[in-house]
């Protein structure tokens, strides 16, 4: 996997405690702290999104629809065949 080198502006107080975990070996350095924070960030945030987009739909219309399609199934199946 490629890298980037980016520049970021964090608070003090965040930068203490990060440099504590790197000082206790937690982490190997600053760098892969903050590449692996923010992995599991974007993992959480694609976890939530389907349920978030899910709660947008609306259940009648789904179901209006899911069965209009079941309708034209019923239909296609009953035709005779020649």
């Amino acid at each position: 996997m490629t890298t980037a080198k980016i520049a970021i502006t964090i608070d003090q107080n965040t930068l203490t405690r990060l440099d504590l975990l790197v000082k206790s070996n937690f982490f190997p350095n600053r760098s892969r702290a903050i590449q692996e924070a923010v992995a599991e960030k974007l993992e959480r945030i694609e976890k939530t999104r389907l349920p978030r987009e899910c709660a947008k739909l609306n259940p009648e219309f789904e179901q209006d629809m899911a069965e209009e399609g079941f309708e034209t199934e019923i239909d296609e199946n009953q035709r005779p065949f020649f």
